[in-house]
């Protein structure tokens, strides 16, 4: 940390937060059925959708074997948790999920690879 941070600064921050939905998605007991490359495919191109569409503002996939990603959604809790429940890992039982409601601070960003 370079710069000291104020209270302040902090109640300053604070007032600029806006409710998002954080949705965690781990791997589930059926993982590796039979067809669960063509059924994580369809994931795949469904949460990438969803990005483009502005439902979700962050998409992080994880390399874990417990945790497979986690989404920022745009949309309140009661929206993510029905978007995730017609996914199709989630369907097929490949993936179990997790909503819970979060602020952020709009214009934060991830930083671009070096």
């Amino acid at each position: 940390m370079t710069t000291a941070v104020t209270d302040e600064d902090v109640r300053k921050l604070a007032q600029t937060a806006k409710p998002f939905s954080l949705g965690l998605l781990r791997w589930a007991p059926a993982r590796n059925q039979d067809g669960a490359d063509n059924t994580e495919r369809e994931h795949q191109r469904r949460m990438v959708a969803l990005r483009n569409s502005g439902d979700i503002a962050v998409l992080c996939p994880v390399s874990s074997d417990s945790l497979c990603g986690l989404a920022i959604f745009t949309v309140p809790p009661e929206e993510a948790i029905e978007i995730l429940k017609d996914d199709p890992c989630v369907k097929a039982r490949m993936m179990s999920y997790e909503v819970h409601p979060c602020h952020g601070f709009p214009g934060d960003t991830l930083p671009h690879a070096t």
